[in-house]
């Protein structure tokens, strides 16, 4: 089908769009503007399936998403597969996960639960030993089947003596956990299993290069840090009530992701691009300069420099929000050595600022694919084209990935504008 529609190879069709999105990417001029979209529930909702399907039946979840592909073709596709299993979630008891089907009903997109998983006064515990504090302390809140490894003695105490702790696990609580992860290994393995290689499916099948925005890098930890640990709430709070003891446990973050980072795997004539990326909880709506200055900025340089020495040529940001503010920072970056996804940002004033910094991606706003018309869809795009798209660097994409309210009629008007006003 694919081939038949557009007269080429799916090879000769993968090498044009890989090589169309990395020319930009690079700060190239292309042959035309790339367009990338994406969407894990977007693709049942085109198909006629519930958004479940993603957690439940990943072969016919991987079967709608080609169809989807196929019949709508960007140059490359971003979320996609779920990579996890809804019966492993269940399983476990997951805390911190809403998903279609589970807790959710079966076309209610994934949420995530913010809770305060590591309480105000544990920084000292999680200072003085990480792993130590995430198994007995944080893992048990995340996961109710985990509960009882709030029973083991803290691991640096342990020594040899690990026949004094052998009887813990002849109790109901560890049988329960031997068993609940037997149960959700299989699920998961079995979940995997059936989605195969879909990078390879897709290639293979339809001649579509996969997202490249995380392909390896150094995240630093601010944004990962109040999602998982403290919450926003927390986060505020600490910033005047302990601030050196947040600034610690960033710190600590860092050092460990940075020691455990892999360096770049290069391919010839394609460049290594490494994600070092703060992508929300640090935008204009959350922080101030000075506060971004003291919490994100420094660990973010030190993530990015490090993603740099691991030999990768182009570090993949996400502007979640709104960053007007932060532009300016990246001023001191290498020529050509970004590229940054950008959602609410003001994109065609970055492109003034960065434009010989920083390839751009973006930003068709979500609400415009969900409520506005063709025609503004497509005016839309000829405006990014034209004007962010001047001399090569550019990509368009949406402004979320989270596209399952949008009108599907939308998502072509976007993708057909870029092939009809997009090439140099």
């Amino acid at each position: 089908y694919v081939e038949k529609k557009n007269g080429k190879s799916v090879e000769e069709l993968y090498a044009e769009r890989e090589k169309r999105v990395m020319d930009a990417v690079q700060g190239k001029v292309p042959d035309r503007v790339p367009v990338v979209f994406g969407g894990t529930f977007f693709a049942m909702k085109y198909v006629g399936l519930p958004y479940s399907t993603a957690f439940y039946k990943p072969v016919a979840w991987k079967q709608g998403y080609k169809k989807m592909m196929a019949e709508l073709e960007p140059d490359s596709f971003g979320s996609a597969a779920e990579m996890v299993s809804g019966n492993a979630l269940e399983t476990l008891v997951s805390g911190y996960t809403r998903w279609p089907g589970g807790p959710l009903p079966e076309n209610v997109a994934t949420q995530i639960i913010e809770h305060e998983y590591m309480k105000a006064d544990e920084y000292d515990m999680f200072l003085a030993d990480p792993s130590d504090y995430l198994l007995r302390v944080w893992l048990p809140r995340v996961y109710g089947v985990m509960e009882p490894l709030g029973d083991l003695p803290p691991l640096m105490n342990l020594s040899t003596n690990l026949p004094m702790i052998a009887p813990l696990f002849l109790s109901p609580g560890w049988q329960k956990i031997a068993d609940q992860m037997k149960k959700a290994g299989e699920a998961q393995q079995k979940h995997l299993n059936e989605l195969g290689d879909f990078n390879g499916e897709m290639k293979n099948f339809i001649g579509m290069p996969p997202d490249f925005q995380w392909m390896g890098g150094v995240m630093p930890p601010f944004s990962g840090f109040t999602n998982s640990f403290r919450t926003w709430k927390g986060i505020v709070t600490d910033m005047f009530r302990q601030p050196d003891k947040l600034l610690a446990a960033l710190d600590k973050l860092l050092e460990y992701r940075m020691a455990t980072a892999k360096p770049a795997v290069k391919r010839p004539g394609v460049p290594a691009i490494g994600a070092s990326s703060e992508p929300h909880r640090v935008s204009d709506e959350f922080m101030s300069r000075q506060q971004f200055e003291k919490y994100v900025w420094p660990n973010w340089q030190k993530a990015a420099q490090k993603t740099f020495d691991l030999g990768y040529d182009i570090i993949s940001m996400f502007f979640e929000g709104r960053r007007d503010n932060q532009l300016d920072y990246f001023l001191d970056f290498p020529k050509h050595s970004m590229m940054i996804r950008m959602a609410e940002t003001d994109i065609f004033r970055a492109k003034e600022i960065l434009g010989d910094r920083a390839s751009l991606m973006g930003n068709i706003p979500i609400s415009m694919l969900q409520l506005g018309s063709t025609q503004d869809v497509e005016d839309y795009c000829k405006k990014l084209i034209k004007e962010v798209g001047k001399d090569g660097g550019f990509i368009l994409r949406c402004s979320t990935d989270y596209t399952q309210e949008a009108k599907p009629a939308n998502v072509k008007a976007m993708i057909d504008t870029v092939k009809k006003y997009g090439k140099y």
